[in-house]
């Protein structure tokens, strides 16, 4: 059962955060872990859940010592897709106040995407609609083998907007029209074959040996590195091979290498030793 967010264990973490919705977790390393805390609505989506996820992603960007953020769901179901009474709900809207309530869904997984330290999906159970949007927005997604995955909202009616961008930057235009416009279910197996998930493990206990194993790999890079590689793959990745992009990434590596976690990287490598960051 995660830690609520007044845990001691986490008393580094500032937030205002008052919703049981979500739960945040963390080591001394700055292994933090956010809970979508709905499981018996199999962690499904509603706009207090998203304002919480959004809160709890809002506040871990402000915060110095955290190196990696793992996003799970209680109860061993990663994220159902949209509540129904949420549905409900959105259909009498008008569209103005849809258009709102959108914006919120996008904006929490823009604010998932953009932090710094490295974000993982650890998905179990099942992950449709936005909970499959959500795994995408992550750098890195790890499902146990008995995952579920769709993207249902053609079903409804609806399309999957709000997750577009992070899900088509994950299995590519070709194999995301082909899983939007069928809405059909697929397995953990399929979705690590097109790039939604990077590793299938083979159940809940492997998921937790995946994720002491990331929280350890990510201690040995530099925090500040980390986020400045990813965001170079972000500017780099459709962008022309011309010489202002040769400049660019001249100076990114320059910049870098006089940098004061450059120069303590270099030589800790060059002396045989671990770098500050590394801890002991």
């Amino acid at each position: 059962m995660p830690n609520p967010i007044s845990d001691p264990l986490v008393e580094n973490i500032d937030t205002d955060a008052d919703s049981d919705r979500v739960l945040i977790e963390a080591t001394e390393e700055g292994a933090v872990t956010v809970w979508i805390n709905r499981p018996q609505r199999r962690n499904a989506f509603d706009s207090t859940t998203i304002a919480a996820l959004r809160e709890a992603f809002e506040t871990l960007h402000a915060q110095d010592g955290v190196r990696i953020v793992f996003v799970r769901g209680a109860g061993g179901v990663f994220c159902a897709g949209a509540d129904l009474d949420w549905m409900r709900e959105a259909a009498i809207l008008t569209e103005d106040d849809n258009h709102a309530d959108a914006m919120e869904l996008a904006m929490m997984l823009k604010t998932l995407h953009e932090l710094r330290p490295l974000t993982v999906a650890l998905v179990e159970a099942a992950a449709f609609g936005g909970g499959a949007g959500l795994a995408a927005a992550c750098d890195i997604a790890v499902a146990t083998a008995d995952a579920k995955f769709a993207f249902s909202e053609v079903k409804l009616g609806l399309t999957p907007a709000t997750i577009s961008p992070y899900v088509v930057a994950a299995v590519g235009p070709r194999v995301a029209r082909g899983l939007f416009a069928t809405a059909r279910v697929f397995d953990a197996a399929y979705a690590e074959k097109v790039g939604l998930v990077q590793e299938v493990v083979a159940d809940a206990a492997a998921l937790e040996a995946v994720q002491a194993r990331l929280a350890t790999e990510i201690l040995a890079c530099a925090p500040g590195a980390v986020g400045h590689a990813k965001r170079l793959v972000d500017d780099v990745w459709a962008a022309p091979l011309d010489h202002a992009l040769l400049e660019d990434t001249a100076r990114r590596i320059a910049r870098a290498r006089v940098s004061p976690e450059g120069r303590e990287g270099v030589d800790a490598f060059l002396n045989k030793r671990k770098p500050s960051w590394a801890g002991q």
